[in-house]
């Protein structure tokens, strides 16, 4: 059971997380409402799919920016604590800054464990409904595209045609064991296309070693066949780049079907890695706060913190921001690319927490 004192640090640390929470909320949907209404300015909808849109982007935006409410929001709960007096208090009651530390680590990771397998769960979710409903508007052509354990799917309407798309392998502009059954409209025929690969790096596919089988004259064998699609290799791989609207299971099945069709797993990899890893980065950034307000005790005012806050929060993103990238190049391994800026976090931590009870 808690005791008194560590209830009380609980709840107003929990409340200002909850507030700056709130107040990057209402940040998020404003600024988003008005990339939404930019984005319909040429469709007759009203305000009601860019209210929609908006709350279903919102919470997907605010997961992004934890990292930095949980600096934030640190740095106001030692403001409150000090404009009271009640840091003194707390020593003179034998409570030192390593207890309150702790207790805020400890707050912090249960925190970060619910916002990972609770939060996150639902803003991806969230998340693929937007993509799902905004995709109704930003394209034409009617099409279904999937990545599953048989390969790649796509479905695609080309003028009066009607037509499936199946490779068992796919690599960036390349696909292998190609099958397109073409369906005429208003006939019964029926095309089956089958090549041994294709190069798709722009939407005139180059299809090599071809079959075509027509149930009315038979089959025809062409060593190269162009065939016009909407997509492209470019295309077809940012339909699964945005994986904020999938929840860990879902990465994971991913992940596993992406290996079994040749695709490329890095991306995937790093987005598991940076989910895996924030409880942790969380709690460096809640430690980093509070030493921060302890060693600088000039960051007196609410200006001053959010100016410090915006500036440590700049540094911290940019520094994970690259890392990441040479990790998604394969410059350095996708782990270390993830947690080496944590590693420095933690040691700036280790420096900053010297003789922490003596502030």
């Amino acid at each position: 059971m808690f005791k008194k004192y560590q209830l009380y640090i609980s709840t107003i640390f929990v409340k200002y997380l909850l507030l700056i929470s709130l107040i990057f909320l209402g940040l998020s949907f404003v600024l988003n409402f008005f990339e939404e209404i930019k984005f319909f300015e040429n469709y007759d909808v009203g305000i009601k799919y860019p209210i929609l849109l908006t709350f279903l982007n919102s919470p997907s935006i605010l997961f992004e920016l934890f990292p930095f409410i949980f600096l934030i929001s640190v740095k106001f709960f030692y403001i409150h604590l000090n404009e009271r007096n009640e840091i003194e208090i707390f020593k003179n009651h034998g409570i030192d800054n390593l207890k309150v530390l702790s207790l805020l680590s400890f707050i912090t990771l249960l925190c970060g464990a619910f916002i990972l397998l609770i939060f996150y769960t639902f803003s991806s979710n969230l998340k693929n409904h937007y993509l799902n409903l905004k995709n109704k508007f930003s394209s034409e052509n009617e099409y279904l595209a999937v990545v599953n354990e048989n390969g790649l799917w796509i479905k695609e309407e080309i003028g009066t045609s009607s037509n499936i798309i199946h490779a068992k392998k796919f690599n960036k502009n390349n696909i292998e064991e190609v099958t397109i059954t073409q369906s005429i409209a208003a006939s019964d025929k029926v095309n089956i296309i089958t090549a041994k690969n294709a190069n798709i790096s722009d939407k005139i596919w180059s299809l090599y070693n071809v079959k075509i089988i027509d149930k009315f004259s038979g089959s025809k064998k062409f060593e190269k066949l162009d065939y016009t699609s909407s997509f492209d290799g470019e295309i077809i791989s940012n339909l699964f780049s945005n994986l904020n609207s999938l929840n860990i299971y879902q990465l994971n099945l991913l992940f596993s079907n992406y290996s079994k069709i040749g695709y490329s797993t890095t991306d995937v990899k790093v987005h598991l890695n940076k989910l895996y890893s924030l409880p942790i980065f969380y709690l460096l950034m809640t430690i980093l706060g509070l030493l921060i307000m302890m060693n600088f005790t000039f960051i007196k005012t609410k200006f001053f913190t959010i100016i410090i806050g915006v500036s440590v929060s700049v540094f911290v993103y940019y520094i994970n921001y690259f890392s990441s990238l040479f990790g998604s190049n394969e410059t350095i391994p996708i782990a270390l690319s993830i947690w080496l800026p944590h590693l420095i976090l933690f040691l700036i931590c280790i420096l900053g927490g010297v003789r922490i009870n003596e502030k």
